[in-house]
């Protein structure tokens, strides 16, 4: 059996298909067939006993009984011609199993033990059974007690039980024949289902074949660019797994194309300081190897600059670690936090940052589900970004209401026709390519919120300056932590 199972389970899909519709149709004819054969039967064998009982409708006279009982046993006669002159067997059966014979009769049939038990039976009723002759010719037999007319009044003649049969040579015949029929149309059922089985098997895959071909081909391209058309209005199951197919391949060329622009951007980004830090530290070792020292006041400004492009580099680092962290690692450390304890963490770091500027804060409590060093590290970008714009003196005004987290400055502000390109990965404006950073800032903020479920909005602010609105959605409060005891 598991041979058998593991033979199946190695064939196409169409040949599977095809030998499940013709099993499912060949069990369906076969039931119909032989409910068909036995609800048939049952009416010829209703009809006959009809037939029977109608043959069978007497009493007949004492005196006839006797003169039949005198002749027992007696042969049935035949006609000059041969068959009989009647195909209606009717005798008398004795206690002791005699039969006597009508000599109309066609034959005599072979008495049963329940026959005999007839013989005498007051209560009427009688057997209906199918039987032979002596010839071994089928026939169906009733067998009842005898009624005979004695002074008028019937009585049942306890010495013997009248017999009637038919043949059924017709009626087997009848249903040989049907069952042959039954057969030939049930063969030709099943194997004009397995046909069409295949043929329908081999139309409904025919979107799976093209599917496979089209992973086939990506896997052997690498072409994410192909796409499997699919009709609007379809929605079967095939459709559905064309269009999944073809959002994924969407997703995946999407993803490697970002891979390839943050490759691109990152060094282009990580080549201006490289390129600084390479040149003064040539500079260093050329005064080293010539003997030449630089000037104090030089070799200081050169080592505080490289100072700076170390600290950028591992600034830049540190951001493309975060841009490329899956959601799956994300995933493990969310968990229900106090947004209004990082936004404080973040205002420490910034105030000291930017210990010249005044920092106004007012925190009301509010709970997301995040992870709490991305959202710290969220928050420190945006005041990052007002620190960095705010004026010598200036103030930076942070509140946090309801979920919404408002950061004003009183910087220049962002030009209307750069608000949309704010968020990209490595955007700087023009105007503050001199300033440091690495334009990661804004994208990590844009990421971090829209990971937990919120948005971010960058825009001018009346007067002067930018607000940044970070809007998070709440989350149930967690249970305050119990104390354990003191031991």
């Amino acid at each position: 059996m598991s041979r058998l199972v593991r033979r199946y389970r190695s064939l196409p899909i169409r040949a599977r298909l095809a030998m499940l519709v013709a099993a499912a149709v060949a069990f369906a004819v076969a039931a119909v067939s032989v409910t068909c054969w036995f609800i048939v039967q049952g009416k010829l064998y209703d009809q006959v006993d009809k037939d029977l009982q109608n043959a069978s409708q007497h009493p007949v006279r004492t005196g006839q009984v006797l003169d039949l009982l005198a002749t027992c046993p007696q042969k049935p006669t035949q006609s000059a011609s041969g068959p009989p002159r009647n195909t209606l067997y009717w005798q008398l059966v004795k206690a002791d199993g005699t039969a006597c014979v009508n000599s109309d009769s066609p034959g005599v049939v072979k008495i049963t033990r329940a026959d005999r038990e007839v013989v005498g039976r007051e209560s009427g009723r009688g057997i209906l059974r199918n039987g032979t002759d002596t010839d071994g010719n089928p026939v169906r037999v009733l067998t009842l007690p005898l009624l005979v007319v004695q002074d008028g009044v019937p009585q049942v003649y306890p010495g013997a039980a009248w017999m009637t049969a038919v043949p059924l040579a017709n009626t087997e015949k009848t249903l040989n024949d049907l069952a042959l029929v039954l057969l030939l149309v049930s063969g030709i059922g099943v194997l004009g289902a397995g046909a069409a089985g295949l043929a329908v098997a081999r139309a409904g895959l025919r979107p799976v074949d093209k599917l496979t071909e089209a992973v086939e081909h990506v896997a052997r391209t690498e072409d994410l660019t192909i796409r499997i058309p699919v009709e609007d209005d379809s929605e079967d199951e095939v459709a559905r797994l064309s269009r999944s197919f073809n959002s994924m391949t969407a997703s995946l060329a999407s993803s490697r194309d970002l891979q390839q622009q943050l490759i691109a951007d990152a060094g282009h980004e990580l080549r201006t300081p490289l390129t600084s830090l390479r040149t003064n530290i040539e500079l260093l070792t050329r005064s080293e190897e010539t003997g030449r020292p630089l000037p104090p006041e030089d070799r200081k400004a050169l080592l505080a600059s490289v100072k700076a492009q170390m600290t950028e580099l591992a600034a830049l680092i540190g951001d493309l670690q975060e841009l490329s962290r899956s959601e799956g690692q994300r995933g493990e450390r969310v968990q229900v936090v106090s947004f209004q304890d990082a936004v404080e963490a973040a205002l420490r770091r910034a105030r000291l940052r930017g210990p010249e500027l005044t920092i106004t804060a007012d925190l009301e409590p509010w709970y997301v589900r995040a992870e709490p060093s991305a959202l710290e590290r969220a928050v420190v970008n945006v005041l990052d970004n007002a620190v960095k714009f705010s004026p010598e003196g200036g103030t930076v005004e942070v509140r946090l209401t309801d979920g919404v987290l408002t950061v004003r400055d009183h910087g220049p502000g962002v030009p209307e026709n750069e608000l949309p390109y704010v968020f990209d990965r490595f955007w700087r404006s023009p105007s503050a390519r001199a300033l440091p950073g690495s334009g990661l800032g804004l994208s990590i903020v844009a990421r971090t919120v829209h990971q937990s479920g919120g948005e971010v909005t960058l825009s001018p602010a009346e007067g002067g300056g930018t607000v940044a609105t970070v809007r998070l959605p709440g989350a149930p409060t967690p249970p305050p932590e119990t104390p354990e005891p003191a031991g």
